[in-house]
C-alpha cells in the first residue's frame, strides 16, 4: 500500500480507540475486536474492513513484496504485480495467490487459486485446490497475466457448477475469451533457504530496502505514521506487508540511509534479530504460542544451533502451514474434577523440509513441552543431512500422469491440514498400533492434527522418503 494509504488505516485504527494492530498470514492488517465496526466502516468505504467471524472476502497476497530483493523470475518485475492487482474490479471470497516460484518469502500454494509464474513471459500456472472438490490440480492451459482477474472472477462464478478442474475449464474457455498458452512441461520449483528480510539492506547500486520486525505483533500505530512521513518525504511510493508479519520499505536512496537509521535509533527500534527469531510463525495475539518460540529460541541459542534455511510454525488450531516444521498443541482432555493437565504435541515436518510440497510427515506424537528442543535440534540436523540432495520440486501437470519417482504410499493424507496416516508408524494419539492399515482404522478416527473425520483422508502419492523407499525396495 501506499504510505498515504497506510496513513489512512492508521487514523480508521485510532479512531476505535486503539494504539496499535497486527500483521496478519494473508498480507491483512488485523485489530482487536471493536464494537465500533459498522460506523467505521462508513467512514471508510473504500477499504474492505470484517469481522474475522463473519468474514466474506479474502485478501489476495502476492510476491510483489519480494520483487528486485530476492531471486526472481527474469521477466516478473514489481510493475507486473501492480498491473495484475489493478485488474481486480471485485472482492474475492476465494483466497488468492499470486507467486513468483523464485523467491521463498511469501508461500506459493497456500490459497484456493495458486497463480504460480511460469518461465514464459506474462503467463503463469494456476493451481486450484477448491472448497469441496475432491482432487486438487493444474488448470490445463498457463493464463496470461491481463487475464488473471477475469479467469478467478470466472472461477468464483462457476466452480459450484461443477466438480472436477476440466469442467471448470472447458465452461470457463465457454464464456470468456482469454490469452491461454498450451504447456508440456511441469512447474519447476528451486530450492531457496528461507532469506534474512529484516535490516537495512543494499537493492541495486543507489537504493537500500528496509525490513521491520516486532516480537509480539504489536505495531505502534504513531511510530508507523512517522515512518509513512519519511516515506512521503523520501517520494517512497509503496510499503509491503509480509507473510511473517513483518513489513518491508523498498527504495530508500542512499542519501538518505542516513536519516532513516537516524529516525530508528531515535524510536529505539531494533534491527538485526537473529535469524532465530525471524524464520518463526505464530498465530495472532496468542501469548502462550509466543511464549513456546521464546522457550525454543532460548534453548537453541544456548546449544548453539543453526536452523539456517529452516521455518518453525507453532499451531493450536487448523491453518495451512507453510513452514518447513510445525509444532501443534493437541486439544486438552476433557476431565471430570479439578485434575490439571499439561499440554502436550505433536512436531510434524514437510517432505524434503520445503513447505511447497504441502506434505506433512508426524515425526513425534504427544510431546512434552521440555522435549521439543532436543526433537526440533534433530530434525535441524536432519535437515542439513539432506540439504543439497534434492534441489528441485517438480510439480506433474498431466492429471492422471506421474513422473518416474512418483509411486503410490501406503499412506493416506488429511484434506484439510495434510497431516499423513503412514500405516508404518500408526497412531499412538488414538491407540493405532504401527502397521494398522488405513482401511482398518475405525469408522470414528479422526485427525490427530485438525480433527477432521476419516473421510477426508484420501490416499497419496508422492516421491517417498528414505524409509518409505527402502520398504518398496
Amino acid at each position: 500500500m501506499s504510505p498515504s494509504e497506510l496513513k489512512q488505516i492508521i487514523h480508521l485504527i485510532e479512531s476505535s480507540g486503539l494504539d496499535y494492530f497486527h500483521f496478519g498470514s494473508r498480507q491483512d492488517i488485523l485489530f482487536p475486536k471493536t464494537q465500533k465496526l459498522e460506523s467505521i466502516q462508513e467512514q471508510f468505504p473504500h477499504f474492505d474492513i470484517e469481522a474475522l467471524s463473519k468474514k466474506k472476502h479474502q485478501n489476495i497476497v502476492c510476491s510483489y513484496v519480494a520483487a528486485d530483493i530476492f531471486p526472481s523470475t527474469s521477466w516478473l518485475t514489481g510493475t507486473s504485480y501492480l498491473y495484475i492487482l489493478e485488474q481486480f474490479r471485485y472482492a474475492p471470497a476465494l483466497e488468492i495467490n499470486i507467486c513468483d516460484p523464485q523467491q521463498r518469502l511469501v508461500p506459493l500454494f497456500t490459497g484456493n487459486l495458486n497463480f504460480i509464474a511460469s518461465t514464459h513471459t506474462d503467463y503463469w500456472y494456476l493451481y486450484l485446490q477448491l472448497p469441496e472438490y475432491e482432487k486438487e490440480g493444474y488448470y490445463p492451459v498457463l493464463i496470461h497475466s491481463w487475464d488473471i482477474a477475469t479467469i478467478a472472477q470466472h472461477i468464483e462464478e462457476f466452480y459450484q457448477e461443477v466438480n472436477h478442474i476440466s469442467d471448470l475449464f472447458n465452461l470457463i474457455n465457454i464464456s470468456v475469451d482469454t490469452n491461454n498458452r498450451t504447456f508440456s512441461e511441469g512447474l519447476s520449483i528451486p530450492f531457496y533457504p528461507f532469506p534474512y528480510y529484516e535490516g537495512m539492506n543494499r537493492m541495486g547500486l543507489d537504493l537500500y530496502w528496509l525490513g521491520l520486525y516486532w516480537r509480539d505483533n504489536k505495531y505502534s500505530t504513531s511510530f508507523l505514521k512517522a515512518l509513512c512521513d519519511l516515506c512521503l518525504a523520501h517520494k517512497i511510493g509503496k510499503i509491503c506487508i509480509t507473510p511473517w508479519k513483518s513489513f518491508i520499505v523498498k527504495g530508500i536512496p542512499s542519501k538518505h540511509k542516513v536519516s532513516w537509521e537516524k529516525f530508528l535509533g531515535k524510536n529505539g527500534i531494533n534491527v538485526r534479530h537473529s535469524s532465530l527469531e525471524l524464520n518463526w510463525h505464530l498465530p495472532v495475539n496468542d501469548t502462550e504460542a509466543l511464549n513456546l518460540k521464546r522457550f525454543m529460541i532460548r534453548t537453541f541459542d544456548q546449544n548453539d544451533i543453526s536452523t539456517y534455511g529452516l521455518t518453525f510454525a507453532v499451531s493450536s488450531y487448523y491453518s495451512k502451514n507453510f513452514t518447513s516444521i510445525v509444532i501443534v498443541k493437541n486439544p486438552q482432555p476433557k476431565l471430570v474434577g479439578d485434575f490439571e493437565v499439561r499440554p502436550t504435541y505433536n512436531v510434524m515436518y514437510s517432505q524434503n523440509f520445503d513447505p511447497n510440497t504441502c506434505i506433512y510427515k508426524t515425526y513425534a506424537q504427544d510431546v512434552d513441552k521440555i522435549e521439543l528442543p532436543p526433537l526440533l535440534m534433530e530434525l535441524s540436523q536432519l535437515y542439513f543431512d539432506q540439504l543439497g540432495e534434492s534441489t528441485n520440486l517438480v510439480s506433474t501437470i498431466e492429471e492422471g500422469k506421474s513422473d518416474d519417482k512418483t509411486i503410490e504410499l501406503d499412506a493416506f493424507q488429511c484434506s484439510a491440514c495434510f497431516t499423513i496416516y503412514d500405516s508404518l508408524y500408526g497412531d499412538s494419539s488414538q491407540g493405532i498400533s504401527a502397521g494398522t492399515p488405513f482401511e482398518q482404522l475405525p469408522a470414528t478416527y479422526l485427525c490427530p492434527t485438525c480433527d477432521a473425520p476419516k473421510d477426508s483422508f484420501k490416499k497419496g502419492k508422492g516421491t517417498p522418503l528414505p524409509h518409505q523407499q527402502a520398504i518398496k525396495n
